[in-house]
């Protein structure tokens, strides 16, 4: 049975860091590619940043870039989103989700390819607030 729990979330103030971790049982976590999404109050939800987990490639959307890492741990059959420099607007519930490798890329629209990612987490609330 796939299942993907989140966890890590929480208030943090502006400018602070959180560290979310995605643990991922049933499958293997070396052949997927697995997605970090968030959605926002009144928002759609918005594609972050992703990672082959076979080699370790990772994307990221361009209000992130610079302030957020996702990394992975095959052994341990987890991937986490390191995420600093935290900004208000990065208020939302964070998702991760796993699909094929293919919907992972530097050319493609992680919020679009959504729908391809089959299994989802709960998601973990991440509040940015002073």
């Amino acid at each position: 049975q796939v299942q993907l729990v989140e966890s890590g979330g929480g208030l943090v103030q502006p400018g602070g860091s959180l560290r979310l971790s995605c643990a991922a049982s049933g499958f293997t976590l070396g052949y997927y590619a697995i997605g970090w999404f968030r959605q926002a109050p009144g928002k759609e939800r918005e594609g972050v940043s992703c990672i082959i987990t076979s080699h370790g490639a990772a994307y990221y959307t361009d209000s992130v870039k610079g302030r957020f890492t996702v990394s992975r741990d095959n052994a341990k059959n987890t991937v986490y989103l390191q995420m600093n420099v935290l900004k208000p607007e990065d208020t939302a519930v964070y998702y991760c989700a796993v699909s094929n490798p293919q919907y992972c890329s530097a050319s493609g629209d992680l919020s679009k390819a959504s729908t391809s990612y089959d299994y989802w987490g709960q998601g973990t609330r991440v509040t940015v607030s002073s």
